[in-house]
């Protein structure tokens, strides 16, 4: 069975010389469930790098002392080979082919949206870390999503899903056994936040308690069951997906 990359608690450096930046991007992946540490230049991005080992670096290639290809060569040379994200100012080819040259493995160009980062960076890590056995599964008891297909089966029954249901699931199971706000799921799945009424999250939950929760099969000896209900409410707070208790 696949790993999925959220069920280890990743860490992530975070450099940027934007106070702002750094906060939002910390706060963001915080919510996504990481570690996060930060430094807010290339001296202090080296030694923080190098003594924490991160999983990942977000590095700003604009910083104040030196540039964010020069900290990349100095942690490689010192056999760090956690991969990392740049950020750019600049939509420029030149640094684009520069930072893949020196040993990055992908970038976004400022201003960016903190979903294409935090897709960005979940791809990277399935993708480094291989998932060991290269099975694109992720399960949660009898419930499976097919990353590579976006199939969904719970007790190996198909379920049929909607765009936004499997983005809803999947943002879900990404955080498994943790209580995600109505504001995060919205923010996440419909990637803007919601001013006004969430009951759009209320309706979208109900829809998939529906589907993935409301499933019935026949044991061995030919007895209907139904499954034991995975989605919970935590009243006041938000909803969850996890195991269920033995």
């Amino acid at each position: 069975m696949a790993t999925n990359p959220q069920q280890k608690k990743y860490t992530i450096a975070v450099v940027d010389d934007e106070p702002s930046i750094r906060d939002l991007l910390t706060a963001s992946l915080h919510f996504s469930g990481f570690d996060v540490i930060t430094a807010s230049n290339g001296k202090d991005a080296v030694a923080v790098i190098e003594k924490n080992h991160p999983d990942l670096i977000i590095l700003d290639v604009m910083l104040p002392d030196i540039d964010g290809f020069t900290v990349t060569s100095k942690v490689r040379a010192h056999g760090v080979q956690a991969p990392i994200l740049f950020l750019t100012a600049r939509d420029d080819t030149q640094d684009k082919v520069m930072g893949l040259t020196v040993g990055g493995d992908d970038y976004v160009t400022k201003p960016f949206s903190l979903e294409e980062v935090i897709a960005r960076i979940r791809a990277i890590l399935r993708r480094t870390h291989q998932q060991k056995d290269d099975n694109p599964v992720i399960r949660i008891a009898d419930l499976d999503i097919n990353e590579d297909s976006h199939d969904v089966t719970r007790h190996g029954k198909l379920i049929d899903l909607s765009p936004t249901e499997y983005k809803l699931l999947r943002y879900l199971m990404d955080n498994k056994g943790r209580v995600l706000s109505k504001a995060q799921i919205l923010d996440h799945v419909w990637q803007y936040d919601w001013g006004g009424d969430a009951a759009i999250v209320e309706s979208y939950i109900s829809y998939l308690r529906k589907k993935i929760d409301d499933v019935t099969y026949r044991d061995e000896d030919g007895t209907e069951k139904k499954v034991v209900p995975l989605i919970q409410t935590k009243r006041g707070i938000g909803y969850m997906i996890r195991e269920p208790r033995q």
